[in-house]
């Protein structure tokens, strides 16, 4: 799961905190209590697997919930989600209620001889191999604070021990993050300490949210429910995991990487096997199989709910047919061999057996809704069409890690259908129709007014037909942005739809949209991380910086700027016109009207956080040349993106 951004990490509200002057969330309906129930009836058994299998080989966990940072502060509360308990609420679909009372469980397991796992620390588990003389440590969390305390926990109870590999599984944050809380960047360098990464980690870790960072962090508040509060009108975890850790997000380089499936390294008198996945849920992505103890990490292609094919907040859109062929392989080349199947969310699966059995139902169902979807596009369906028409089959159902508590079957095959075909579905009323205010405008008038309206989305509410109540109240939120009985209506409809919502990451949006109708938006949770923008590649940056180019801004026909990097050795020259702004590194023969030196850090202040040029220039900064031409450049640059609004116009 990837929550990164370059000048920001979305991190979800995981210590609970009272929501003050703001109106509360509302009780379930009648019509929510009664699809609560019909959902229920249509579950499949509850079994004990996951039961035993979630609780099996608990050790110990914090005396304190609380994990803090250096300054005090919390990032992380282990029983934010010890209320649930019992039978569900109305308010929480049951399968989700049921699959959070054994995700939530957090502490130090024993999963075979020799291999442990911290789970609930963060929303992934670090996985521990002892070696003969140190840990491996196998994917250290999303921050420094949380992967200490995971650590701390470990050597607490089993003995200390130093640790001597890192292994990061893929290039997302929650997998590589906490790695200054397992180990240092000088213990790395003096090679004490290997770390072990997939090949091309570092320029995919980097440089996956760079361009679009601003708009995935607002997107990913929705996601993850940042501003919501756990409980049973709130936030219900991730799917994959509780929150996301508020701590710092950190970034050292590996020493070695693994370029191909087969490869097998001895770390500390332990022979591993990879297997390679990349393109599958990352761009870059490694499984690793711990031959001494049979023992097969499937990282985060196989978890204990369908994934994303496209993950709400925003990404490129992955290949699910290639996942379908990785946990095939894993199947026919490792589930023989393993005596239990690990994740790096959720918990194991023991034995032989129970372990192929859940790799091929994974498998299976990324294959049957890619083939199911591709097979009904080529009939002429729409992704909405198709979304309506292929459901969890029954026969894929009764795996409860198939359920879509995180990637859905409805926005997966909408993903599937985008992978091959775009946005487009050939109608072409749909391809230059009005944008949302001026098509809101003329349907509210269409339908009869905005009384009509109301009247029609009440009488839809009334007979629990949210969907239909959500688009005609939407419809007027954005023509009537200043319409307060529209925007608390649409609020209750999409509330309501959050409670309903077996997926928690849906439940998570619709909540989040609720919120912010009734109480205005909130300001997203970030933290900066120096590791992760020192990784970025200059002349990425600069490309980014182009994407906040108004070239109406730019007060003059023509700049020319080179920026000398003292730190990093690098120049890059930067052109802007009426038109672009185009950065090439290393271009020597261009004529700069001015020339700027000094490290990278002072030179993205002044790109990035724009910062006063007599400020930078007193902090060292060098200045040559033409210096309005600088501030011309300068001025034409947007700052940097914040909120923006979603749920109205």
């Amino acid at each position: 799961m990837n929550v990164r951004v370059l000048f920001g990490a979305l991190a979800a509200a995981a210590i609970s905190m009272p929501l003050q002057a703001q109106e509360q969330p509302k009780p379930a309906s009648p019509a929510t209590i009664a699809a609560q129930r019909e959902a229920a009836a249509s579950l499949p058994p509850d079994g004990k697997r996951d039961a035993d299998f979630a609780a099996r080989g608990y050790l110990a966990t914090r005396s304190d919930p609380i994990i803090r940072d250096a300054k005090g502060e919390p990032v992380w509360n282990l029983d934010a989600y010890a209320f649930v308990e019992g039978k569900a609420p109305p308010s929480v679909h049951p399968s989700l209620w049921r699959h959070m009372r054994y995700l939530g469980r957090h502490g130090l397991f024993e999963v075979a001889d020799g291999i442990w796992q911290v789970r609930g620390f963060d929303l992934s588990n670090m996985t521990v191999v002892r070696g003969e003389t140190g840990w491996i440590v196998i994917d250290p969390l999303t921050t420094r604070e949380t992967a200490a305390a995971a650590i701390g926990l470990v050597n607490e109870t089993l003995g200390r021990r130093p640790v001597v590999a890192v292994i990061y599984s893929h290039s997302h944050a929650d997998h590589f993050g906490g790695v200054r809380g397992v180990t240092s960047a000088e213990d790395v360098a003096a090679g004490r300490v290997a770390v072990i990464a997939p090949e091309h980690f570092m320029e995919e870790a980097a440089s996956e949210n760079v361009l679009a960072g601003g708009a995935m962090q607002r997107r990913a508040a929705y996601q993850f429910g940042a501003a919501l509060v756990p409980g049973d009108t709130g936030q219900m975890g991730s799917g994959i995991g509780m929150a996301v850790s508020r701590g710092t997000i950190t970034l050292i380089e590996p020493t070695d990487s693994i370029a191909k499936t087969g490869e097998t390294r001895v770390i500390d008198g332990v022979p591993l096997e990879f297997q390679i996945v990349s393109g599958s849920e990352a761009p870059a992505e490694l499984n690793v199989y711990i031959a001494p103890q049979r023992a097969f990490l499937a990282a985060e292609i196989a978890t204990c709910t369908m994934h994303n094919i496209l993950t709400p907040r925003g990404a490129k859109v992955r290949d699910a047919r290639a996942w379908a062929k990785f946990l095939d392989e894993a199947v026919t080349d490792y589930a023989s061999r393993s005596d239990v199947v690990l994740s790096s969310h959720c918990w194991p699966q023991f034995g032989r057996e129970a372990g192929a059995q859940w790799l091929a139902a994974q498998r299976d169902n990324y294959r049957y809704l890619h083939d199911q979807t591709v097979r009904l596009m080529n009939r002429g369906a729409t992704m909405a069409e198709i979304a309506e028409a292929i459901p969890l089959p029954p026969q894929l159902a009764d795996e409860w890690s198939n359920h879509g508590y995180y990637g859905t079957y409805s926005h997966n095959s909408k993903a599937i259908y985008q992978y091959y075909l775009g946005w487009y579905d050939a109608v072409p009323a749909n391809l230059h129709a009005h944008p949302p205010v001026a098509r809101a405008r003329r349907m509210v008038e269409a339908i009869g007014g905005t009384q009509r309206v109301i009247a029609l989305a009440r009488t839809a509410m009334a007979k629990g037909d949210y969907r239909w109540s959500s688009d005609l109240l939407q419809q007027l939120v954005f023509a009537e942005p200043a319409n307060t009985t529209a925007k608390d209506l649409l609020a209750d409809s999409y509330e309501q739809q959050g409670y309903q919502s077996e997926s928690a990451i849906w439940r998570n949006q619709f909540l989040a949209a609720a919120r912010e109708l009734r109480n205005g938006p909130t300001e997203n949770f970030r933290t900066q991380s120096r590791d992760l923008i020192a990784a970025v590649p200059t002349g990425l940056l600069f490309d980014s910086a182009a994407t906040r180019y108004d070239p109406r801004k730019l007060a003059r026909g023509r700049v020319a700027v080179r920026f000398r990097l003292t730190d990093r050795g690098e120049e890059v020259l930067v052109e802007a016109n009426d038109s672009v702004m185009i950065a090439r590194m290393e271009d020597e023969a261009t004529p700069p009207d001015v020339i700027v030196t000094g490290p990278r850090q002072m030179v993205l202040g002044l790109l990035f956080l724009k910062l006063p040029l007599a400020q930078m220039k007193a902090a060292g900064l060098a200045v040559e040349g033409d210096e309005d031409a600088l501030g011309a450049l300068l001025d034409a640059l947007d700052p940097m993106p914040g909120g923006f609004d979603i749920v109205t116009p």
